[in-house]
């Protein structure tokens, strides 16, 4: 007698090669090409289409952005840099030499803005360096496969 019952609604799934564990993919290479603004895939293609929206898709390989949800996260993180670049500096400069209020404005807020906007695009492009590499957000092939075979 078979004790595995398999009702009309839930169909025998088979196994396929596309099933299998799929390769991993390289996080430091992702990140880092993310990083120079570069396809996270191919290392060729544009990611940025502006100055921090994403390409739809890679010129070169055809990889799809759209699926990538930095959000907030890039912002957060160049807060922090920055503000453990700069905070130090200031209380060094404010300790050693005492400068006046308005010539510390003059210099730090112009660095801190500087700064900032230098480093938000890098690091929003290793963030989706991260995601694709990780296979977040839809970046990944066999999630999108599975989508598609569900029944609506």
């Amino acid at each position: 007698m078979n004790s595995a019952v398999r009702t009309p609604e839930t169909p025998m799934k088979v196994w396929t090669p596309s099933m299998a564990t799929p390769a991993k993919r390289n996080l430091w290479n992702a990140m880092l090409r993310g990083c120079r603004g570069r396809c996270p895939n191919c290392g060729e293609g544009k990611l940025f289409r502006a100055y921090l929206k994403t390409a739809d898709c890679c010129s070169h390989c055809g990889q799809d952005f759209p699926p990538h949800r930095a959000d907030d996260l890039p912002a957060y993180l160049v807060i922090v840099i920055v503000g453990h670049i700069v905070v130090p500096i200031m209380l060094w400069v404010e300790t050693n030499y005492s400068p006046a209020i308005i010539l510390q404005l003059a210099i730090y807020l112009p660095i801190t803005l500087v700064s900032s906007l230098s480093l938000l695009q890098p690091v929003k492009g290793a963030v989706v360096g991260l995601q694709w590499a990780l296979r977040m957000h839809g970046f990944d092939e066999n999630e999108a496969e599975s989508a598609s075979d569900r029944p609506a």
